[in-house]
């Protein structure tokens, strides 16, 4: 702008003077339009306050001198001048400003939300100590061994805990109880320890017999009163058993036959009718078995199997574990108070909750999981345990719906010292206990199985709210769907109980874990074989991935050969590489959908195989550092849903049998320059043309390679693809190929057959001199004429012209055919085709 700011400011007066603003304005517009815009002017006094007058530019695009100059000024002072307020400098003469800056508007981050049974919706997760997370889950009855129902719910968990912990970045603080003191471990208990010492004084002949029969009498009142009936079959099926064990001891006791044969009938009968035995010793015997220790050993016992079965599935231990054995102080204490807040009452020896009095309050509900079950009465004495559902314990409570805080221990039953007499601990009061003496008033997270829901999350709850004299004693509760075994529910008496120890000895634990992530953890799981196939097809297709990648990371390439430049190809993969991570996440926010998030990593995975197969098949090398960030990524995926093991750098870990060994990164080395050496190798052989040379190598790669868990991948003009597998997959991948190998080799053959013997019937056909073609069928004919053609049939009636024209078309061919047969004698060829 020429001039000086002395000269303006005249102008400006005058401008200034007009007191329409819209014709200010316009003037100042006017005034603007005759001079030029210069950067770096320095501005006077006059410039401000002639734009200090302007709260915003002009609207009217006409204008557009004045708002230039008015965004022009404001961005040397640093920001919009309202009327009468000063404004500052902020750039130096001749010098412009940096212009205002405002961060992106981005998108709302993506929220987890929890299926939560107690509003029986999906929840945002919102822990009540920042990222500090309480989590009570509900842990086995130990009696027995663990089933697949255990790995439902643990191996579940797991993943939800691991989730949390490790992609979410909580820090969570997992408690998980052992149900040692319960109604089947002391029925269990006794009737073991009652059939050992029973066996220990090994009976004689005739009063095993006695026995037995004796316990079939009462199993046979058991049998009447069962009214499922797969549990009726089943019972039936037992009785049959023990009978027929029962019949060579008898033989045996009737013909006097030695006694060694007796002892070895006997035994048999005793493995057989164990469960008859110790069902009846127990009726007779049970109130007398009295120290508490025998019923400590055994869920002692099963306990460290349910330890062993868990680690074996990669099953991280708790933080804290607690027994019910070892809170008993802390359950009398609860129950106490629970009796001094007014919500329990003492009955003949035991404590009951008081329901009617809870539900009633104004600060409490009850049932608040499945409140349509509340008077399920039925549910509600499985909840009591078997021992306590006599008619005595039931005329003991001021309302059927009531639940046994402290039960009155009988004879026959383990016991400990209390204020209400010696008795145990009720089933649903020890997660309140335990729980509350480690996690205080309120936790974040409760687990535990679907059918857990009602009575005993509901009765613990109450009892707990009871206690505390609140009303959010668990903030989100978590249930796992159920286990199914190829569509119907498991049972011993369906002869579908699996333990743990049995599908480990089928799959590997990876392999179930994967079989459990494609499905949701709330829904029912049917466990069977489509559902592993699929599984252990997962597995296969990630693990082929990571394979190939591994390869091409190993190809020897100089530091800057690691860096590519990028085509369209490798910024499309990326993309998509991003989209998956988004989708994967919110699949993760969208309570923990890890089926979703498998199908996306499976279709991440797909869309690398597309972009290395097209590489390959242009002879380009595939870019390493996205193959390497790609599977890196899903490498920690798989870690964080325990799929994957922490030791491991990129892929499933390869390791030796019975050791923790790195078989990959130990043998690897080998195994590339035996491929180098077999390259070489086979390279002379086919330049030299010695096909047994060719043969060894292939052997090499088919037969011997694979025993040792090696596969060698030859690729016509490429390296060969070096991959370190399980030796039984390769195994069973040899037997396939070789399967359908012989399949194509057989129908080839079968191919060859039938066309050697069209030809061999053809010639056989061409052979056959015209004029004879029809004589042989007497059957059909019986006049022809000179030249053999038939005339009449064979009940001596004329032919019609059609039938006579017919034969006459089939005529010629054979004419044909046979001076081709001719032909072929005289030329010679006749005798070689024979010879074939």
């Amino acid at each position: 702008m020429s001039g000086s700011s002395g000269e303006q400011a005249p102008a400006y007066r005058s401008i200034l003077s007009i007191r329409d603003e819209t014709a200010r304005v316009q003037a100042l517009n006017e005034h603007l339009s005759t001079r030029s815009y210069v950067r770096g002017y320095s501005l006077s006094q006059a410039d401000v306050d002639m734009f200090r007058q302007l709260s915003a530019p002009p609207a009217d695009t006409r204008l557009f001198h004045v708002a230039r100059w008015f965004r022009h000024i404001e961005a040397i002072l640093g920001g919009p001048c309202g009327r009468g307020e000063p404004c500052g400098r902020q750039a130096s003469k001749g010098r412009r400003g940096q212009p205002q800056w405002s961060p992106p508007a981005g998108c709302p981050p993506c929220k987890l939300r929890l299926y939560n049974s107690l509003t029986r919706s999906k929840d945002v997760f919102t822990p009540q100590h920042g990222k500090r997370v309480t989590w009570y889950c509900c842990g086995p009855t130990v009696y027995d061994a663990s089933h697949m129902g255990h790995a439902r719910s643990y191996i579940s968990f797991d993943i939800l805990r691991r989730v949390l912990r490790d992609y979410f970045g909580y820090d969570v603080f997992y408690c998980m109880n052992i149900t040692d003191v319960d109604d089947k471990i002391i029925t269990r208990a006794r009737q073991n320890y009652l059939f050992e010492q029973y066996r220990g004084k090994q009976p004689r002949a005739a009063q095993l017999l006695e026995d037995v029969h004796a316990a079939l009498k009462l199993f046979s009142v058991k049998l009447h009163a069962a009214t499922d009936p797969d549990k009726r079959q089943m019972l039936d099926r037992i009785q049959r058993a023990v009978k027929l064990a029962a019949e060579p001891l008898e033989k045996a006791v009737q013909s006097d036959l030695p006694e060694e044969v007796a002892d070895r009938c006997a035994e048999v009968l005793l493995q057989e009718a164990k469960d008859l035995l110790s069902d009846w010793l127990d009726s007779t015997l049970g109130s007398e078995v009295t120290d508490n220790s025998i019923f400590s050993q055994l869920p002692k016992f099963w306990e460290e199997e349910f330890h062993r079965d868990m680690e074996a599935l990669n099953v991280l231990p708790p933080d804290v574990l607690t027994r019910v054995s070892e809170y008993v102080p802390e359950i009398v204490n609860f129950v106490q108070k629970i009796v001094d807040n007014g919500y329990g009452y003492a009955s003949n020896g035991s404590v009951y909750f008081d329901t009617v009095k809870f539900a009633s309050s104004d600060r409490h509900s009850y049932g608040k999981l499945v409140p349509e079950a509340v008077g399920d009465q039925k549910a509600l004495q499985e909840g009591e345990g078997d021992l306590s559902i006599s008619a005595d314990r039931l005329s003991e409570k001021r309302s059927p719906n009531d639940f046994a805080l402290w039960k009155a221990s009988k004879p026959g039953e383990p016991s400990w010292p209390c204020p209400w007499g010696k008795g145990r601990p009720g089933w649903h009061i020890e997660c309140s206990a335990m729980a509350g003496t480690l996690l205080g008033a309120s936790m974040d997270i409760h687990g535990g199985g679907f059918d857990l829901r009602f009575p005993h999350h509901d009765n613990e709850l109450a009892q707990s709210e009871a206690y505390f004299e609140n009303d959010c004693w668990v903030h989100y509760f978590l249930h796992t769907g159920h286990l199914t075994i190829a569509g119907c529910k498991m049972s011993k008496s369906l002869k579908n109980f699996i333990t743990i120890k049995d599908a480990l000895k089928k799959h590997s634990a990876r392999q179930l874990r994967l079989a459990f992530l494609m499905h949701s953890w709330k829904d029912t799981l049917d466990y069977s074989s489509n559902t592993m196939e699929s599984a252990l097809q997962y597995e296969k297709f990630m693990n082929e991935f990571f394979l190939n990648v591994k390869d091409i990371l190993r190809a020897p390439v100089d530091i800057t050969g690691r860096f590519e430049k990028w085509e369209d190809e490798e910024s499309e993969l990326n993309k998509s590489f991003y989209d998956k991570k988004a989708a994967v996440h919110e699949a993760l926010c969208d309570n923990v959908d890890t089926r979703t998030v498998l199908e996306e990593m499976r279709a991440l995975v797909s869309q690398c195989n597309l972009y290395m197969a097209a590489r390959k098949a242009a002879r380009r090398t595939p870019n390493r550092a996205l193959l390497e960030s790609i599977a890196l990524y899903l490498t920690h995926m798989l870690k964080i849903f325990g799929a994957i093991e922490e030791e491991s750098s990129l892929g499933f870990p390869v390791r030796g049998p019975g050791t923790s060994l790195d078989l990959e990164s130990t043998v690897m080395p080998y195994l590339q320059v035996l491929s180098e050496f077999r390259e070489g190798v086979r390279k002379i052989a086919r330049e030299q043309k010695v096909p047994e040379v060719l043969q060894l190598s292939d052997a090499l790669r088919d037969d011997i390679l694979p025993e040792l868990g090696v596969r060698f991948e030859d690729h016509e003009g490429l390296p060969t693809v070096v991959k370190l597998g399980d030796r039984e997959a390769l195994l069973r991948e040899r037997e396939e190929k070789r399967r359908v190998e012989d399949e194509k080799r057989k129908k080839k053959e079968e191919a060859a057959r039938r066309k050697r013997g069209q030809e061999a019937a053809k010639l056989a056909r061409m052979k056959i001199p015209p004029s004879e073609m029809f004589l042989l069928e007497s059957d059909k004919y019986s006049k022809f004429d000179e030249n053999g053609l038939p005339t009449h049939d064979t009940e001596g009636k004329e032919l019609s012209k059609g039938q006579a024209k017919k034969l006459k078309k089939l005529f010629e061919a054979q004419e044909k055919l046979y001076k081709e047969y001719l032909q072929m004698v005289q030329n010679g060829s006749f005798q070689q085709n024979s010879g074939d």
